[in-house]
This record gives structure tokens, C-alpha cells and sequence, in this order.
């Protein structure tokens, strides 16, 4: 469980994704990021795994009795994916977990999850050390219990050999080329909904430079009209 040395790029087919626990008691807690940035950030990953058709796990922990259901928006993208309950902390000790993990069949695990200095750090060191995968730990997509608690596992994972990443990062690191025009379309989509200012540039390129229409439908737009100056004495 050394340092990762090889400079290999995620690709669609070299990767698989797990979301662990994002559910509202557990983002409830988060105190590390804006947990509605948290949320845009998770779905954002999750829209992005499915324009290139990666593997995906999603497990939760204790549902009924304490963390409530996982975010509505995030299950609308995988309406038809199994929803696997835990009651360890650790997913690496549901059995079911790691079966998922093992169809799945790959050996990089892009993770996003709650919280990041107990779910994710002993899922990140158990798969390491056991199922000897290598882990790509989503940081904006994932949330600790302060700023602090978030830092610091994130420090001592990098320590233990796992990859720091962001979702936009991994997006674009699975798109790669944008001659890929496959999945152009549906990236830039994601963008102009969830990258803020990134997103928002996207929308006025678009429709200002390139005269593309706009993306919505709205009412009409009126002239200006200039007030009555009589009226306004």
C-alpha cells in the first residue's frame, strides 16, 4: 500500500465509482463545504458516470433509523441501481459492497462519500490493503465534520498511497479529447448546469458569440420603454 507512482489517467474503462452514505443526517454534519455545493458536486459526478457508462456502487449506512434517504437528485440519475444498506461504518465490511465491487471489475475506484475522516478513510485504506484497489478520492464531492477533520484525512490518505481528485477534474479526464463528440454534448450539459461561473461562461459563448439559441424557453422580452417625464415630476 505504497505510494501510487504511475501516472495513469482515469479513462471510461479503467474505472468504476462508488457513493457512499450521501444521505441528508450525514450531510447534516458537514461542515468542511457548503453542503448545497456538496450535493451540485456529487450529482454533477454521478450525471458525469453516466454519459460514459462507468461502473457505479451506491451504499448507504442505517437509512431508517438515523441518516434518511440519499439525496432525490442523485438517485434520479440511477433510478433502476440497487441501493446497498450497511450498518458498518466501514463498506468494505458488507459483503455486498465488495461483490459489487468485484463484478465491477475494475481496480481504480473514483469515491465520493460522508464523511470523509470515518466512511471514506476506512473504506480507502480497507479496499487498499485487501482487495489491493487503488482509490481516487473525490475531495468536493465528499465532506468532513469541520474543515479540519476533512484536511487531515485527506492528508493522511495521500500519505497511504490514494489519489486527490475533484469531479470536474475526473469529467474532463474521462472526456479528454473534445473531438470526442459522443459525449461533447452531454459534458458541456453538465457544465452549463453545475460548474458556476465555468458553466455560465459556457451558456454566454454559446448563445453571444455562436448565436446558438437559448437552452430555455422564457416570455417574451419587451424594449425599453422610457418613463413618462411629466408623470415623473
Amino acid at each position: 500500500m505504497g505510494i501510487t507512482t504511475k501516472p495513469e489517467l482515469l479513462t471510461p474503462t479503467n474505472c468504476q465509482v462508488i457513493f457512499i452514505d450521501q444521505q441528508p443526517q450525514m450531510a447534516f454534519g458537514v461542515q468542511s463545504i457548503d453542503r448545497q455545493v456538496l450535493k451540485n458536486n456529487t450529482v454533477a459526478l454521478a450525471k458525469a458516470a453516466k454519459v460514459f457508462d462507468i461502473p457505479v456502487t451506491l451504499t448507504t449506512v442505517e437509512t431508517e433509523s438515523f441518516s434518511g434517504h440519499t439525496y432525490p437528485e442523485l438517485l434520479g440519475v440511477f433510478p433502476d441501481h440497487p441501493i446497498l444498506e450497511r450498518t458498518s461504518m466501514n463498506s468494505w465490511d458488507d459483503q455486498k459492497v465488495r461483490d459489487a465491487l468485484a463484478k465491477n471489475g475494475q481496480k481504480k475506484v473514483v469515491v465520493s462519500g460522508l464523511w470523509t475522516e470515518v466512511c471514506n478513510n476506512s473504506f480507502a485504506f480497507s479496499a487498499m490493503a485487501e482487495g489491493g484497489y487503488e482509490i481516487f478520492m473525490v475531495a468536493d464531492a465528499s465532506g468532513g465534520t469541520s474543515k479540519e477533520a476533512h484536511d487531515y484525512s485527506m492528508q493522511r490518505m495521500i500519505q497511504a498511497g490514494v489519489v486527490p481528485v475533484t469531479w470536474q477534474q475526473v469529467m474532463l479526464e474521462w472526456q479528454r479529447d473534445w473531438a470526442h463528440r459522443d459525449t461533447y454534448d452531454a459534458v458541456m450539459n453538465i457544465v452549463r448546469e453545475h460548474s458556476g461561473a465555468y458553466g455560465m461562461g459556457v451558456d454566454y459563448a454559446y448563445t453571444m458569440v455562436h448565436k446558438a439559441p437559448e437552452r430555455v424557453k422564457h416570455g417574451q422580452r419587451l424594449d425599453p420603454v422610457a418613463a413618462n417625464k411629466l408623470a415623473a415630476e
